[in-house]
């Protein structure tokens, strides 16, 4: 299996752990829920209905600030990468996962 169909496939599990738990909020509280799609890449790419969506949301964030978080978070997650022993996710003593 390729990379690409691994991370398709990680995609369509969260999206139906997300549609899971939205059903159980539903009945539990009887409450209408909605989806929102927030989509940032990590180079601080964003959609074009970003703005809808935050606006969908109430909130008063500015779209420069979301990138620049994005971008943040990507350099931090590298930087540790980079710095690690190893340079493995997977092992050494700095390991991400275990």
């Amino acid at each position: 299996m390729t990379m690409m169909m691994m991370m398709v496939v990680m995609i369509i599990v969260i999206v139906i752990i997300i549609i899971i738990i939205i059903i159980s909020i539903q009945r539990m509280w009887n409450l209408k829920c909605m989806i929102i799609s927030i989509t940032i890449g990590t180079t601080g790419i964003v959609t074009t209905d970003l703005n809808e969506n935050l606006e969908a949301l109430l909130r008063n964030q500015s779209i420069d600030s979301i990138q620049k978080t994005a971008i943040l978070g990507t350099a931090h997650i590298t930087r540790k990468v980079l710095q690690s022993e190893t340079g493995s996710l997977s092992g050494g003593d700095r390991c991400w996962f275990r």
